[in-house]
């Protein structure tokens, strides 16, 4: 996993190779899209889609664990093995993209450019950009980036070290599913209910991990901590709340709060909400944060490795 991180942190995931082969996300995007159009149907009581759902999130998670299984089976033991491993999980992890999607919405938006910095944040949360702000902008990008830290970087690298190849394949599987059909929208809200209570339990350590590795790397470890402990459980999310949380308490910015999507408005609580609202310059010092956070994760992994030694 160490591996895993090292290389997509220098390399994110080349253009050239994703035109070759696709991506591991893709594949899994399209296994779950045709079993929603098969087995998702309308006219069918929302018992029988909340059982067609669980058989789907119990296929996918089996598959994709049980291809990752043998493919680690057929691996050679020692170094080249876990070389080898490493390169196999690489795509699964998403530091570099991450980073790289944020920074995208932070340089147009410091440099005032908003209808720039509304098209790069539309890439990446589903609320209405068109009635964003600059504030309204950069509160999107860092939530975003507090909350795929943990699901992108921190949950699959968690899954990874503890059951190998088939964790972190099936988290990941787990997590697509979630981003996919575990909506409370009309058509999911029973087909996906799986899905999304899944995700939820696979989450739970990794996000306040995460949230425990923003204090940590923050130059105010103990008001970061301070307003995670107090104000992570009143986000809508189990999880979300808690990277979100220590990311507004180290940067002295709220998060959360009401937001606008295409259909609706959702009347969220603030976290931290006695702090201002984040400027752009707020949104550099996130990305600083979450570099720190992650060189911190790097090294909190070597010091893992170190004690066991060779493979």
């Amino acid at each position: 996993m160490l591996v895993a991180l090292m290389l997509d942190a220098a390399l994110g995931w080349p253009q050239n190779l994703y035109a070759l082969v696709g991506h591991p996300v893709t594949w899994l995007g399209a296994l779950i899209d045709a079993g929603d159009r098969r087995l998702n149907r309308a006219k069918t009581s929302n018992v029988s889609r909340r059982i067609a759902g669980v058989v789907l999130a119990g296929a996918v998670i089996a598959l994709t664990a049980g291809i990752a299984l043998a493919v680690s089976r057929l691996l050679p033991e020692g170094w080249a093995g876990v070389i080898l491993t490493g390169i196999l999980a690489w795509p699964l992890v998403a530091v570099r993209s991450l980073y790289d999607h944020v920074d995208a919405v932070a340089k147009p938006l410091a440099a005032g450019d908003l209808a720039g910095a509304r098209g790069a944040v539309s890439m990446i949360v589903g609320r209405n950009p068109d009635l964003l702000d600059g504030a309204g902008i950069a509160r999107a990008a860092a939530e975003s980036l507090a909350e795929n830290t943990s699901d992108g970087v921190v949950a699959p690298l968690f899954w990874g070290m503890l059951l190998g190849l088939p964790g972190i394949a099936a988290y990941k599987a787990i997590n697509t599913m979630d981003s996919m059909i575990g909506h409370r929208t009309p058509r999911h809200e029973a087909f996906g209910w799986a899905a999304a209570r899944i995700d939820d339990v696979a989450n739970l350590v990794p996000a306040r991990l995460t949230g425990l590795l923003f204090a940590l790397a923050s130059r105010h470890t103990t008001t970061a901590l301070r307003i995670m402990r107090r104000d992570a459980r009143s986000h809508r999310s189990p999880n979300a709340g808690w990277p979100e949380a220590a990311f507004a308490g180290a940067l002295g910015i709220r998060l959360s709060g009401p937001r606008t999507y295409a259909d609706r408005v959702a009347e969220e609580p603030w976290l931290n909400g006695t702090a201002p609202d984040p400027r752009p310059r707020d949104l550099v010092r996130g990305l600083a944060l979450y570099r720190r956070a992650m060189v911190m994760l790097a090294a909190l992994m070597a010091l893992i490795v170190l004690p066991i030694g060779g493979p």
